[in-house]
C-alpha cells in the first residue's frame, strides 16, 4: 500500500471555453497523504447522464477472487448503502457509479501484497473505502503523515483525519497532450482495524467533483456506518 499505486474514483469539472462537449475530460490524481495511493478516473464529461436503471449497484462484473482477507466485492457492497447519500448530506443524490476491485502493490524486496479497495461516485461526491492488511499501526501513520494529521477516535478505534491537495489531469479526446493542474482536496480517515492498533487499517476518502473541500462531518457519518458492516471488523 505504501509502495505502490492504485486505479480509484472519480472527480470532475467543466471543459474549458470553447471546447464541445465530450471534447475535453478532466480527472483527478490524488497521492493520498504520502501513502503512495492515486485516486484516478475520467470526469463527468464523459458521463452520458444517469443510468435508466436507477442508482449503480456493486454488479457481479465488478467482483473480484477472493483474496486473504476481505474483497473489494464486499467493500463495495458495505461503501455503496443505499442511505449514503443521506449521510453525505444530498439525499436527492444517488450512486452513478459503484465498483470494487484488488490491486496487486509489490513492495521493495518483491513481496506482494494484494489491497482490495471499492469506489461509489455521485453528483457530488467520490468516495474510496481500501483495507491495509498491513502490521504498520495507525499511531505510526499518523507521525508519517506530519503534523496536519489529527488523531481522532472512531467507533472507539484509533484514527487519524489528514488532507491531501490533488491533481487535475486535463487531456484532451481529440488527441494531443495532457496537462495538469492544481486540483481540490481529498479528505481521509485511517482507522485502526482493531482498538489495540497492533497493525493494519482501513481508509475511507471523500472528495468532491467540483474540488471544493469536503465536509468533515460527512466523511465520520459514513466512516462510522460502512465500517461495521465490513467483514472482518472488530468492535472496539
Amino acid at each position: 500500500m505504501v509502495d505502490g499505486f492504485a486505479d480509484s474514483g472519480r472527480a470532475a469539472t467543466e471543459p474549458e471555453k470553447g471546447m464541445s462537449a465530450g471534447a475535453q475530460a478532466i480527472a483527478a490524481v490524488v497521492a493520498v497523504g504520502g501513502l503512495a495511493l492515486a485516486l484516478w478516473a475520467l470526469g463527468g464529461t464523459l458521463r452520458q447522464g444517469p443510468a435508466e436503471s436507477g442508482p449503480a449497484k456493486c454488479g457481479a462484473a465488478h467482483r473480484t477472487k477472493p483474496s486473504k482477507g476481505v474483497t473489494g466485492a464486499q467493500l463495495c457492497t458495505a461503501l455503496n448503502r443505499p442511505d449514503l447519500p443521506a449521510l453525505l448530506g444530498i439525499p436527492d443524490e444517488y450512486a452513478q457509479t459503484a465498483d470494487g476491485n484488488e490491486s496487486t502493490i509489490t513492495s521493495a524486496d518483491g513481496s506482494k501484497t494484494s489491497t482490495p479497495e471499492a469506489n461509489v461516485d455521485l453528483k457530488t461526491y467520490s468516495l474510496k473505502l481500501s483495507v491495509s492488511d498491513d502490521d504498520v499501526p495507525v499511531a505510526d501513520m499518523a507521525a508519517f503523515l506530519g503534523a496536519t494529521a489529527q488523531r481522532r477516535t472512531v467507533l472507539g478505534h484509533p484514527a487519524v483525519l489528514y488532507s491531501d491537495r490533488t491533481i487535475a489531469l486535463s487531456f484532451n479526446l481529440g488527441g494531443g497532450k495532457a496537462s495538469t493542474g492544481p486540483g481540490g482536496i481529498a479528505r481521509s480517515l485511517l482507522v485502526a482495524r482493531d482498538a489495540e492498533d497492533g497493525g493494519g487499517f482501513y481508509e475511507v476518502s471523500l472528495w468532491r467533483q467540483d474540488f471544493a473541500t469536503p465536509d468533515d462531518t460527512a466523511l465520520f457519518r459514513v466512516a462510522e456506518k460502512v465500517l461495521p458492516t465490513v467483514p472482518g471488523w472488530r468492535t472496539g
